[in-house]
């Protein structure tokens, strides 16, 4: 498995990979990739099997405390010197779940989000999530004021210092 981030030639791998793991209402659609790739592509941490992107993580950096919606489609919001790393989602195709590929791109990010010098990483997820980032060192925090696709989501945090 090879892990790098990513450019603009990845697109839409990324975007294929994302509409199959999440509903459309909650899925980036391909133009926001585009722009995410555009703003912050070296906060896409990829791992592919061969040439087949597998899984994914990516989220921009940022000031703010909490992460909100209006992040997801305003990539232009990214801070390159920003305090917190969100990530916006964590990806891997069906038949490579389970296997800890997600696993080992989360501790990669974590790595390298402490080697910037950030405060830690923020992220939301659907309450049957919350476990697995924890394994990480993220606490819950509560729902989150995110009312993306419709769904009920919790605010993880991992601090790197108090």
């Amino acid at each position: 498995m090879i892990i790098r981030t990513a450019n603009i030639t990845d697109l839409d791998a990324i975007a294929g990979v994302e509409a199959e793991c999440f509903p459309p209402q909650e899925a980036a659609t391909h133009e926001i990739f585009a722009e995410r790739l555009k703003y912050f592509s070296s906060h896409f941490w990829l791992m592919f099997d061969g040439d087949k992107l597998i899984s994914f993580v990516e989220g921009m950096t940022t000031d703010e405390h909490d992460l909100t919606d209006e992040m997801y489609s305003r990539a232009g919001m990214h801070n390159e010197s920003g305090k917190w790393q969100m990530i916006f989602g964590v990806c891997t195709l069906p038949e490579y779940r389970r296997k800890g590929y997600a696993g080992e791109l989360m501790r990669r990010a974590i790595r390298d989000s402490r080697e910037h010098g950030r405060e830690g990483l923020v992220l939301t997820c659907k309450a049957e999530m919350s476990k697995w980032y924890e394994q990480f060192g993220f606490v819950n925090e509560g729902i989150s004021g995110s009312v993306h696709g419709g769904a009920v989501w919790y605010q993880m945090r991992l601090k790197f210092q108090d």
